[in-house]
């Protein structure tokens, strides 16, 4: 009779997803236990008693295994997978203080998307190099005609403006020069928006050790970025090597100022992402199998999209948009005349005009056949829905960006198309950043728990 009675009891609790719901009249448990917290559905008294022992004597291997899931094998909270062990190791104070850390951390990445994109629009408007100083604290702006007149006095002395801009009157030179003070001021901003609350959330116990030293790493680089771009637009107040041409900041400083700008992007993006999932979809065996399998691509195609994303910086940086105004073909060539010109032959990879934008066509070229790739071998595998729609989105955001990427070459590098490039490239790159983290393994107890799981079901 206890036999009978047991095994009702097993098949009841089998039909659980503890941490998930609740059947009606169990009782919910919050359980402490080594720092992880759980949740377990509870049978009430008069229930237990009903059915007899609570562990069968005899019984089957299924029986067994049911139970072990329904009690033994507790499920941290995470709403369908193993989010609170992983948010202990990050945030403390619970979910509450999770919520306001991951969205600021998302408030943070959103500002430095938009800074990327500003520093875009003041380069495409030739307004990096208006202000002659840079103080890292920063000042306030010509208020008087008098502090104009000082400013643009200043900027006269300058070689883009001696080559350049010789025509430029004081109502032109206040264009560029409000340009070029709303990317720097904007970005003390962004300081501010970062340090504020990462102190606060300091105070107030929020943030454990090992995301705090993260976080710093992070503020100190963000520091940094105010000095390599005043390093950068020094490089373009110095009189260039040929009377022929034009002042430009120099192509590797450019490169690692908008590099850096991704490095912390994408720093903070994915900080976010772990705090806000700290687990990626583990509901199927199957789902972290096809994860595994499409992971194996994904990784090196997202270290192709970042060189790809590098090689544009050096594209800007030698104004390698102006020249070779067609496509496919570069002028009458398909492979143009003078790769390699320059000694040592190195220089040609960063300083060449016409290899500069040929490495560029083949890396994006090489980008959308990748993606492509990727996305048929996606749809041979097992993958929860939102990773498929990952991989949908990332196709097509690259297939947009080399058509974008066509339309500005085609189009002499207008402002507006290319503003919407260089936005592209940071959207395909948060797409591949998410898509990466959502495909990384699980951790060792949601593998666990997906394991039985998947036991149980066969």
């Amino acid at each position: 009779m206890n036999l009978t009675r047991n095994n009702k009891l097993a098949s009841f609790l089998c039909s659980l997803r503890l941490g998930r719901c609740q059947p009606l009249g169990f009782n919910a448990r919050h359980i402490e236990k080594n720092g992880t917290h759980f949740h377990a559905a509870l049978p009430p008294t008069n229930i237990a008693k009903s059915f007899g022992s609570w562990v069968p004597k005899a019984s089957s291997q299924v029986q067994l295994r049911c139970m072990s899931i329904a009690f033994a094998d507790f499920s941290p909270i995470q709403n369908g997978s193993n989010r609170e062990a992983e948010v202990t190791r990050l945030v403390a104070k619970g979910v509450a203080a999770q919520k306001k850390v991951a969205w600021w951390l998302f408030g943070c990445s959103a500002w430095v998307f938009s800074m990327v994109v500003l520093g875009g629009l003041t380069r495409l408007t030739r307004s990096g190099l208006s202000m002659t100083e840079w103080k890292f604290t920063g000042s306030f702006p010509p208020m008087s005609d008098d502090e104009w007149k000082l400013e643009f006095g200043k900027y006269q002395q300058s070689p883009e403006y001696k080559r350049v801009h010789n025509d430029m009157g004081l109502e032109d030179f206040k264009f560029i020069y409000w340009m070029e003070y709303a990317h720097r001021m904007w970005g003390r901003g962004l300081g501010l928006f970062f340090g504020g609350p990462f102190a606060y959330f300091m105070y107030k116990g929020f943030i454990t050790w090992r995301l705090g030293l993260r976080l710093s790493a992070f503020l100190a680089m963000g520091a940094g970025q105010g000095f390599v771009g005043w390093w950068m637009v020094k490089s373009g107040l110095e009189e260039p090597s040929s009377e022929y041409s034009q002042p430009r900041v120099s192509p590797y400083r450019l490169a690692v100022h908008l590099t850096s700008a991704f490095v912390i992007y994408s720093g903070v993006y994915w900080t976010f992402l772990s705090v806000l999932m700290p687990e990626p979809p583990t509901e199927k065996l199957g789902w972290v199998k096809g994860s595994a399998r499409l992971r194996i691509l994904a990784v090196p195609i997202a270290a192709l999209v970042a060189l790809t994303a590098a090689s544009g910086a050096f594209v800007a940086g030698n104004d390698a948009g102006h020249a070779f105004n067609t496509f496919p073909k570069m002028g009458d060539y398909w492979i143009p005349e003078g790769l390699f010109e320059m000694q040592p032959v190195i220089r040609n990879i960063f300083e060449n005009t016409a290899t500069v934008q040929f490495n560029h066509r083949i890396l994006a070229t090489s980008t959308v056949v990748s993606m492509g790739i990727l996305w048929l071998a996606a749809r041979r595998l097992p993958l929860n829905p939102s990773v498929q729609a990952l991989v949908d989105s990332s196709f097509g955001m690259a297939v947009l960006q080399a058509t974008l990427g066509i339309s500005t070459l085609l189009s002499y590098v207008p402002i507006s198309l290319g503003v919407a490039h260089q936005a592209g490239a940071l959207t395909l790159f948060t797409l591949i950043i998410t898509l990466l983290h959502m495909l990384r393994r699980p951790s060792t107890t949601a593998l666990k728990g997906v394991i039985s799981s998947s036991k149980f079901r066969t």
